[in-house]
């Protein structure tokens, strides 16, 4: 039964942002934490019923941004692991799900704190060495998201858990917040480190458990979020990490009958792959699988001829470069109107020469690597194809070197044909392609945007007329989850800007909010009657 008294969860704020000035005890300390991780090679086992558990079968976890440097060894799990992972999330469920709410809760708000104090320049250090992200990068994903996702989720889970139906007179009504029934998978992407948490901490929080699979990418950050869930009293069995090749992972538990749900963020053919996989065993399933998926983006800038040039300017040079463009939100096509393109370019250009790329160790470098050689060589295929092109010319930046790490210049593409290749396919790297528009075009080519890619992830309008503003909103309601007005595309705060999309980009549950909690959630309705009737003949019948 629900307990009639909700203690309330601690106050939720959105957690404080370091700004790391030169030469400030925050930059020397966050220093020397990544001086230390860098000169130790960590042996990174699965975690399994809270186990460690080592296979012998590795994978090397290097620094994007200095490929030789192997920060660790990742042990694989394979088809065994991975169904010991499964049965240990089986056997652990009754008992997890048995706590008070509260209880389950205070795990993740310990974890919140652990990382506010004690491991935030361990989660930062990490994320900047094992996903090349520059400081204020990692700063603003690893420690303060993942922290706001642990903290306003035990305060959304309370606002549910509040959420009871009326009782009329003779009978009290009830809604039980079931966890769902059986084991949810959880696998996470390489480039956001709260993402990577939140995923297996949400499904868990409510009474779930899991089997978290993390990007290979980025298990240095996962296993120190392993480690601060288990300091902060996670029981054996809750949320098992396994390290694990997709294919593998996939085989092995998707036909699973107890398979509950998959929580997923990572590429829109990999999400379309396993919603077929459970698709075609929906027989097998002791209950209908939910599926949660954020995928990919195609994610645009539209100036109207009344914007702020070097506004938008501004949005597209933060909007597309920030962490080398591999935000799933990242403003990656632009339409500009004519009049007003040769002061953006002006501006785009002046500031594009002004980034400094290399290293994260230096913290005056805004870029840094992309994720690894296959992204590497994917991004310079989109380059090379732009530069061959007769449609379409480089027009800032180009230039890919992977000698020592897997730097990518960020790149401008300008082209006259508003479908070109890199208008429509995500490349996920910092390549932004501009249309240049002629105003009297406008409206075809607001249509233009809303039908030129099949994502629909996150969008930004530039205006100053306010009757335009709404108009564009409305032109383009569809082509965005999230939806900037005068702001680049990028930079969701959890509970303020709750985030997802829909099309091809995801099932648009909106992770920040109270709805991602109620897809891990099957609410059981009890009535309970005080007084039962021991007569079956209503008053009609006399």
């Amino acid at each position: 039964m629900i307990s009639a008294n909700i203690p309330q969860t601690p106050a939720v704020i959105n957690e404080p942002v370091r700004n790391y000035i030169p030469g400030s005890e925050e930059v020397l300390s966050l220093q020397l934490k990544m001086d230390e991780m860098a000169a130790e090679v960590l042996d990174i086992p699965c975690i399994i019923n809270g186990q460690e558990v080592r296979t012998g079968r590795t994978e090397a976890v290097v620094m994007p941004h200095n490929h030789q440097h192997v920060l660790a060894n990742a042990h694989l799990a394979g088809k065994d692991e991975l169904n010991a992972a499964a049965d240990a999330a089986v056997a652990a469920q009754a008992k997890w799900q048995s706590l008070p709410w509260q209880s389950r809760a205070a795990v993740f708000l310990k974890a919140a704190d652990l990382l506010e104090g004690p491991y935030r320049n361990e989660i930062n250090a990490a994320t900047m060495h094992g996903q090349s992200k520059n400081v204020f990068q990692a700063e603003i994903d690893s420690a303060c998201e993942l922290i706001d996702f642990l903290r306003f989720n035990a305060k959304f889970y309370e606002q549910i858990m509040s959420q009871q139906p009326v009782s009329s007179a003779g009978v009290w009504n009830q809604l039980d917040w079931r966890p769902l029934e059986g084991f949810v998978l959880a696998i996470t992407p390489f480039n956001f480190t709260a993402i990577a948490g939140n995923l297996p901490a949400t499904p868990a929080m409510l009474g779930n458990t899991v089997v978290w699979k993390p990007s290979g990418t980025q298990m240095y950050s996962a296993h120190v979020i392993m480690k601060v869930f288990m300091e902060a009293g996670l029981p054996d069995g809750v949320i098992n990490m396994v390290a694990a090749n997709g294919p593998d992972a996939g085989a092995a538990l998707l036909p699973r009958p107890e398979l509950a749900g998959v929580h997923f963020t990572g590429s829109t053919p990999t999400f379309q792959h396993i919603y077929a996989e459970v698709g075609g065993n929906i027989s097998r399933y002791n209950s209908y699988p939910r599926l949660v998926g954020e995928t990919g983006g195609k994610d645009f800038v539209f100036a109207h001829e009344s914007a702020n040039p070097i506004a938008v300017a501004t949005a597209l040079s933060r909007g597309a470069f920030e962490y080398q463009g591999q935000k799933c939100s990242a403003a990656s096509r632009a339409y500009i109107p004519s009049s007003m393109w040769p002061e953006v370019k002006a501006q785009l250009s002046t500031d594009l020469a002004s980034f400094k790329m290399g290293s994260t160790r230096d913290f005056s470098n805004f870029i840094n690597a992309v994720i690894d050689e296959r992204s590497f060589d994917k991004i310079k295929t989109y380059i090379d194809y732009a530069q061959a092109a007769d449609d379409a010319e480089v027009i800032i930046g180009g230039t890919c070197d992977k000698t020592t790490g897997y730097f990518v210049e960020p790149t401008v593409i300008l082209t006259t044909d508003p479908n070109f290749k890199t208008m429509s396919e995500e490349i996920f790297g910092p390549v932004l392609t501009i249309f240049v528009y002629d105003e009297k075009d406008f409206e075809a080519t607001l249509d233009l945007c809303d039908q030129g890619s099949a994502y629909a992830l996150t969008g930004a309008i530039f205006a100053q007329d306010r009757y335009m503003i709404n108009h564009m909103a409305d032109r383009l309601r569809y082509a965005a989850g999230n939806f900037y007005v005068n702001d680049k595309p990028t930079g969701a705060v959890v509970g303020q800007q709750p985030f997802g999309g829909g099309r091809a980009s995801g099932t648009n549950d909106k992770a920040g909010s109270a709805l991602n909690l109620y897809r891990w959630l099957s609410p059981r309705t009890i009535k309970e009657t005080f007084v039962t009737p021991i007569d079956y003949r209503y008053p009609f019948l006399g």
